[in-house]
């Protein structure tokens, strides 16, 4: 796995894919960024996850049309972001407030999934919020439903443990 840039405090760094994964599971939205003309483009996305033959795999759903689509089309670099376990911390005393959190960010490219590959990866989807219960989703919605997933390129976890 790849660094995604090098962080001025190494000691918050995660490196182990292991605890990425983990902090990964811990997320329930992910930041997609895409390149419209010269601005970042950013959405608020569900999302499933897929570790496949050691590449990480970013699952993600939307209608068959509309800005997102037509932004994937003319350029597949994305970049993403995701944070979760967040303990604001005041210490009154000092006048000093902190937050404690996990992060994950990195790049790759966007792969729209074909119509054999969209029922699998929107049960990942599903596994990302209901865990190791098989929850239901109507197969009729695949058909209206855009499936693509971000095949990660860099990434780089990051954690602020609580003092």
């Amino acid at each position: 796995m790849e660094k995604y840039y090098s962080m001025r405090q190494a000691n918050r760094e995660v490196k182990d894919e292991k605890e990425i994964i983990y902090i990964i599971r811990s997320c329930d939205v992910c930041r997609l960024a895409l390149n419209d003309d010269g601005y970042p483009y950013i959405i608020p996305l569900n999302f499933g996850l897929k570790v496949e033959n050691g590449k990480i795999l970013l699952i993600f759903h939307s209608a068959l049309e509309g800005k997102k689509m037509d932004l994937i089309q003319k350029d597949n670099r994305a970049s993403f972001e995701m944070d979760c376990n967040h303990a604001l911390q005041y210490f009154e005393d000092k006048g000093y407030c902190t937050m404690a959190y996990e992060s994950v960010i990195g790049r790759g490219r966007i792969r729209i999934l074909s119509e054999e590959e969209k029922f699998d990866a929107l049960q990942e989807i599903m596994n990302q919020y209901h865990g190791d219960e098989k929850a239901y989703f109507n197969p009729a919605a695949i058909s209206r439903t855009s499936v693509y997933c971000l095949e990660v390129e860099e990434i780089t976890g990051k954690r602020k443990n609580p003092k």
